[in-house]
């Protein structure tokens, strides 16, 4: 692959991008994004060994967007059409407002209004409604986890055609305890 610079690099050209699990890609890198969809390529730094991977989107067929708020992405679909046209969101839309789980997201009105602008532009078999994790607490026992869940369902159900869930093994990961330990603690 030839760069913007014009250096050869060895680049991987996956079929499927997955934009992305462990950072959310469409509300904090938009420009970004769209800006590496227009040159062809990016490059992904290996966390592990720090090495840069250049990754073209010459062979790309599908993205997947992983988000809790992708409306930042959304003045960029026209551009994602033109490029790499088949894609579907997995967007998350939990209710955890009132106990502070997710501090950096938009109230949940606001991310119920992106969700149904996002599935009429692309239709609601292309946007996956995500209730990711499923956290059951001292404040959020079974059934109010469960109402939390219908109350979101009602407002979306006319919106998507999949919900996917998971339970949070907080035990695996000790970032998680400590962030949920902490808030514990503040209450």
């Amino acid at each position: 692959m030839i760069t913007a610079k014009g250096d050869t690099v060895n680049a991987v050209a996956p079929i499927i991008l997955s934009a992305s699990r462990s950072t959310d890609l469409p509300a904090f890198y938009a420009p970004w994004f769209a800006h590496r969809l227009e040159q062809g390529y990016s490059v992904w730094v290996n966390p592990f060994n720090r090495r840069p991977q250049y990754v073209s989107f010459a062979r790309a067929r599908v993205i997947v967007f992983w988000s809790k708020n992708p409306r930042p992405l959304m003045q960029y679909l026209d551009l994602v059409d033109k490029h790499i046209p088949q894609y579907y969101f997995q967007f998350t839309v939990n209710d955890y407002d009132r106990e502070g789980l997710e501090p950096h997201v938009p109230p949940l009105e606001k991310r119920v209004e992106t969700f149904k602008r996002l599935a009429e532009r692309l239709g609601p078999h292309k946007v996956v409604w995500r209730f990711d994790p499923l956290i059951l607490t001292p404040e959020t026992p079974l059934d109010v986890l469960l109402h939390k869940v219908r109350k979101v369902g009602d407002m979306l159900h006319n919106h998507t055609r999949r919900l996917v869930f998971s339970f949070a093994d907080i035990a695996e990961y000790k970032k998680v305890q400590n962030n949920l330990n902490r808030f514990a603690c503040k209450k």
